[in-house]
């Protein structure tokens, strides 16, 4: 039985990985914020991986909102993610330096004008400026993979990753992806029998979405790979722009709701679509979660917890 410790065990992919990995038979620990463990503090992260002594790190731990939040609080997003990384990586190369460690790594850290994301490129240019509060800390996480992996022989597996969605992340539209975001607030908006939703933006942007139960299998079926310190796409090749998505939630709602645009709010990068080539080669019979399926079950997850 594997020794697996998961970090940012409560928040949106932790706990798909936790209920996973319950499923794959793994002994378990977990590790948040809220469960009383300050990851941000370089002592107690420490301390933390000398009581579990993990063969295995899932890496879920990160200060996360969309373009909306980033924007409010950039500086305090930034340095939270920088401790976070650094501090991991201090304290296995000090305590567990055979751990393998598991991350998503979100492919906001691709040049910004990177329309189709491909791997030999992630590095090759700026990051997009809406994303600069936290994509600059996903190209300190490899940096620290590859320094870490010399000097002290820690093995990382990183997996550059979508926007993800799905059942279980916040309830505040501003601290999520565009999908659930949208899925929110025009639940909200029907609850009070108005007829028009607001999309924050043009719509214009395209974004390739994974479900986040997709995410977690995958993360926890690789931590046996060889050392993947290079991220590899978790990709479909597929995008679809904000106004789709709408339209999509919309018709799952049953219809009866009119669209229009707030273009006060920023739309970020035009395109992100990643390319899924070394994906397949590494997952050739993979079978994602369909979107009309995804939203589906993201629409019953949050009129659960938002009108109970």
């Amino acid at each position: 039985m594997v020794r697996v410790l998961v970090l940012g065990a409560t928040g949106f992919l932790g706990r798909h990985v936790v209920r996973h990995a319950r499923r794959l038979g793994c002994e378990l620990s977990l590790a948040s914020r809220r469960l009383g463990h300050d990851l941000a503090n370089a002592d107690g992260c420490s301390r933390l991986l000398d009581q579990v002594r993990p063969e295995v790190i899932v890496n879920c731990a990160a200060d996360m909102g969309g373009v909306v939040d980033a924007a409010r609080r950039p500086a305090a997003m930034l340095t939270t993610n920088a401790r976070l990384l650094v501090n991991l990586y201090e304290a296995v190369g000090a305590v567990c330096p055979q751990t393998t460690i598991v991350q998503p790594v979100s492919n906001s850290a691709y040049p910004g004008d990177a329309a189709l994301q491909r791997e030999p490129d992630w590095r090759d240019g700026p990051v997009h400026d809406s994303v600069l509060p936290f994509a600059p800390t996903r190209r300190l996480l490899y940096a620290l993979a590859a320094c870490y992996r010399d000097q002290y022989g820690v093995r990382s597996v990183n997996w550059l990753v979508p926007n993800a969605y799905g059942p279980g992340d916040d309830i505040d539209p501003t601290r999520v992806h565009a999908l659930n975001g949208m899925i929110i607030r025009m639940l909200k908006t029907r609850r009070r029998g108005e007829r028009r939703f607001t999309i924050w933006g043009s719509g214009r942007p395209v974004r390739e979405w994974c479900y986040v139960g997709d995410i977690a299998k995958i993360l926890l079926t690789s931590w046996d790979r060889d050392d993947q310190i290079d991220p590899v796409n978790i990709a479909q090749r597929q995008g679809h722009s904000i106004n789709v998505i709408a339209r999509l939630i919309v018709e799952e709602l049953g219809g009866g709701v009119e669209l229009s645009h707030d273009l006060g709010y920023p739309d970020g990068a035009p395109t992100k679509i990643l390319d899924d080539e070394l994906f397949r080669e590494r997952f050739p019979d993979f079978r994602f979660t369909s979107l009309a399926d995804g939203i589906r079950r993201t629409i019953r997850y949050y009129r659960q917890v938002l009108f109970r």
